[in-house]
């Protein structure tokens, strides 16, 4: 906590709050009504940027919000994780997980910038028109809203493409859409609650793909079964 200053002069140091845990940070601001950051009542536990930091859990059950807590707090509040949520998808050259912003390295700005199925030839990018006259046909069809930096998204990205390339001969379009960036839109059109959901449209009707099992077949299982 205390730092001398170096012999033959300069500064010493305090660093008061060096063994804070990180709730007892939260105790703190609850304690004495020091205001938080907005994202923390909706599920963030940790702020980086847009493009890479999510909820913990993804479904924002866990909150901070007018000084309480909502939800289980321990999944905020294991040792060591006051940047849990941050950097998802992230890895730095050596491949090791990224754990800094990096915003002071040279081409930093394009630390992600792959989009999902951006080279696909089956999986149909939809903007908001697309997409409500994909919801209001009475043809078959599939469509994922997902975010390209969750990490659930990106191990489907596979196989949702075969799924694709599967119901292409069968007339069926399967489709994406960005949910990350219109957020408010895709949970009230599309029961979005985390990426990736899954939503398969028959018939003016829509039915959401509760299963986490996300192969070709188990998808396309459900898919005839609506």
């Amino acid at each position: 906590m205390f730092e001398n200053a170096p012999i033959g002069g300069g500064l010493a140091k305090v660093n008061p709050i060096a063994y804070w845990t990180f709730e007892d940070t939260f105790d703190y601001l609850a304690k004495y009504k020091i205001p938080a950051h907005p994202l923390h009542a909706k599920g963030y536990p940790s702020i980086g940027d847009a493009k890479d930091t999510i909820p913990i859990p993804e479904d924002g059950s866990v909150r901070f919000v007018n000084y309480q807590w909502e939800g289980d707090k321990t999944k905020w509040l294991d040792y060591a994780t006051e940047r849990k949520g941050r950097f998802v998808g992230l890895q730095n050259k050596d491949g090791s997980t990224k754990t800094e912003c990096g915003i002071h390295v040279e081409g930093a700005e394009k630390t992600f910038d792959r989009d999902l199925w951006a080279e696909s030839k089956v999986v149909k990018a939809l903007d908001k028109a697309a997409v409500g006259a994909l919801k209001a046909s009475d043809e078959t069809s599939v469509m994922v809203v997902y975010a390209p930096w969750c990490q659930f998204c990106q191990a489907m990205e596979e196989s949702y493409d075969k799924l694709a390339a599967e119901m292409e001969g069968k007339g069926i379009v399967v489709a994406k859409y960005r949910g990350d960036e219109d957020r408010d839109y895709v949970a009230n059109e599309f029961d979005v609650k985390s990426f990736p959901t899954i939503n398969v449209f028959k018939g003016g009707k829509m039915t959401k793909y509760e299963s986490e099992v996300r192969t070709p077949e188990a998808i396309k299982a459900f898919v005839e079964s609506c």
